[in-house]
């Protein structure tokens, strides 16, 4: 497959997830979010949307550095990117679009395994793509305490 293909394909799959995301989100965003009690470390509504649109275009960054390898472990680490953007594809319809702070729990803690598991494969294949992906775990650190939080709270 041409390079330009796979820099094409990395990073509109990732892009087309966050906008799955986004469609699960606006409806209860503006009704069933905002009346539940929430952490003091709740960000603003509005630092969502640019750090996530980073984090995927980081994201298509490292697979595509990754896919464009021929390391021995590249096809483990394509396929646990996979996995973990198809987690990150199902927390926001659970969390957000089933108004359910447990299930979003229930996938969250795999999905940040999961992107654990790929920063540890990426790094002998590209470091750099290792390296990319720690703000996303980062985040989703962030985002599993504050999903935990809603859900004591809650």
């Amino acid at each position: 497959m041409p390079k330009i293909l796979k820099l094409v394909i990395s990073f509109v799959i990732p892009q087309l997830v966050a906008v799955l995301g986004a469609l699960a989100t606006f409806s209860s965003v503006e009704t069933w979010y905002p009346s539940l009690n929430k952490p003091f470390f709740t960000p603003p509504s509005w630092l969502f949307g640019p750090v996530w649109t980073i984090l995927y275009l980081a994201m298509g960054l490292a697979v595509w550095l990754i896919w464009n390898s021929n390391h021995p472990l590249k096809k483990s680490a394509l396929i646990a990117f996979w996995i973990q953007l198809a987690l990150n594809a199902l927390w926001s319809p659970a969390f957000f679009g089933l108004q359910s702070p447990i299930l979003g729990l229930v996938i969250i803690i795999p999905l940040w395994i999961a992107i654990l598991i790929c920063i540890r494969l990426f790094y002998p294949i590209k470091r750099w793509a290792a390296f990319i992906m720690i703000p996303y775990l980062l985040w989703i650190s962030f985002a599993l305490a504050l999903n935990a939080a809603i859900w004591f709270l809650n």
